[in-house]
């Protein structure tokens, strides 16, 4: 009999479209014996896994958990131990807001090993598909990450801060905070910004919208957005290629609906 050897494998799926995955994120999936995959990790990817691997969907998305972040842990162990090679499947990058550590160091509490595979975030990558730089020269000398739903639900206080060093600033999980979104920067002095909501970025039904971030809300209204999205607020929007025409387009919605 096989000796089991336990082990946890974090890969990163990217933002969406699975062709997005790394080589060597496939390659642990094509070798595992359980995946536990997220809501917004691609489900052709599971097409990879071997005939007999374990498929467990533990997706967490915005107003829908399936399973707590203990319970996750605890099945990370159970299968690491009764079954050998665990891959843990989420969307973008696990530890961009994907509590990747946390996993690991709970599965090292049991003397599973773990192993990193660094996915592509929806931070750098929907804004870059959609041809919006996050850096630019003379535009943007940085970014900031900003989350729209911390631990206990509240839009990061770090976008304070991100406002201040007026550069780029992407806010995931936000779309249930459009409305403190645009307050916040409009009370700074900055509600002209250029802003963007990307729906489904990178996948064949992907929408956007884009104009101040002041009308966040009204945005997303008139293009019916809504999550999984990411917001992506500063001067780099501008290189968007249809910026000024889907602005006049927002524009011109508000005012039929005014």
């Amino acid at each position: 009999m096989q000796q089991i050897q336990p082990k946890l494998t974090l890969v990163g799926a990217g933002p969406g479209d699975p062709e997005l995955i790394t080589v060597k994120g496939m390659k642990a999936i094509q070798e595992a014996k359980v995946i536990l995959y997220d809501a917004l990790s691609s489900n052709e990817l599971l097409d990879y896994a071997p005939a007999g691997c374990l498929r467990r969907f533990v997706g967490k998305r915005a107003g829908m958990h399936v399973y707590t972040q203990d319970e996750i842990n605890r099945m990370i162990v159970k299968y690491a131990l009764s079954y050998g090679s665990v891959v843990r499947l989420k969307g973008g990058d696990s530890f961009v807001f994907g509590r990747g550590q946390e996993e690991i160091a709970f599965a090292q509490q049991f003397g599973i090993t773990a192993e990193v595979v660094p996915g592509i975030s929806s931070a750098i990558s929907v804004p870059g598909v959609n041809k919006i730089p996050v850096t630019a020269r003379n535009v943007s000398e940085g970014f900031w990450v900003i989350t729209g739903n911390t631990r206990n639900g509240n839009l990061s206080r770090d976008l304070q801060y991100a406002i201040q060093a007026n550069t780029t600033v992407v806010i995931l999980m936000g779309m249930s905070k459009l409305a403190e979104i645009a307050g916040i920067f409009a009370e700074s002095g900055r509600g002209d910004t250029p802003a963007a909501i990307i729906q489904n970025g990178t996948l064949p039904n992907q929408q956007i919208g884009m104009g101040r971030v002041a009308d966040l809300q009204e945005i997303a209204a008139a293009q019916q957005l809504c999550n999984p999205a990411i917001i992506v607020v500063g001067e780099v929007v501008r290189f968007h290629e249809d910026f000024t025409t889907l602005q006049s387009r927002v524009a011109e919605e508000l005012k039929i609906a005014v």
